[in-house]
């Protein structure tokens, strides 16, 4: 069966951005099952588009994400991106509450599948 999923890998980046503002592209593509150049690619079109802000850290680049920004989407202007990842994103608590007060363990956003099972 094709695996799909409900977020685009433009949307996937900017949530593996929020978690490691530093991750390599080769990690953020190893991450996402996606290739490296996709990943700069994604990079290039968000940072173009003033979603993501880029910067040297000595060999390295770091990512901020600009969450004031509106949501592309033409029928949602009144939303931003910060509100959308504050939904995706794991809080720095490794536990959160539920709507009926109990906790229980956050999930990650993308979860990573073993290195043997993504090249089979």
């Amino acid at each position: 069966m094709k695996q799909w999923s409900f977020l685009t890998n433009h949307a996937r980046v900017l949530v593996c951005i929020a978690n490691d503002p530093g991750l390599r592209l080769r990690d953020m593509a190893d991450v996402l099952d996606i290739t490296e150049r996709s990943a700069y690619a994604i990079v290039a079109d968000l940072t173009d588009a003033g979603y993501v802000l880029k910067e040297r850290d000595g060999r390295r680049n770091r990512y901020s994400i600009q969450r004031h920004m509106p949501l592309p989407d033409s029928t949602n202007h009144e939303r931003t991106v910060g509100e959308v990842l504050n939904l995706l994103v794991a809080t720095k608590s490794p536990r959160t509450k539920s709507a009926n007060g109990s906790r229980s363990r956050a999930t990650p956003a993308s979860p990573r599948k073993p290195r043997a099972a993504r090249r089979a």
